[in-house]
């Protein structure tokens, strides 16, 4: 199944303004530790996302990271 994905800093901006993405939200991430992964945003902050990565599977916890607003695309 394909996925779409859309850039949050090129096509999603409003007047200057990069759109963020909701609760729920299927992102990728395109920068840092966790570079080409995909994970459910979880809660939104002022500058940035967390997201929930998947589970540990020793532990069962889930992984959880925080991505910038700009460094992310939203997937359809």
């Amino acid at each position: 199944m394909m996925e779409k994905i859309i850039d949050s800093t090129d096509e999603n901006k409003v007047k200057g303004k990069v759109v963020k993405a909701n609760i729920g939200d299927k992102i990728q991430i395109k920068r840092g530790l966790h570079k080409g992964k995909k994970g459910n945003v979880i809660q939104i902050l002022e500058n940035s996302v967390i997201v929930e990565l998947g589970m540990n599977a020793k532990t069962g916890e889930p992984i959880k990271t925080v991505v910038n607003h700009k460094n992310y695309k939203i997937g359809k």
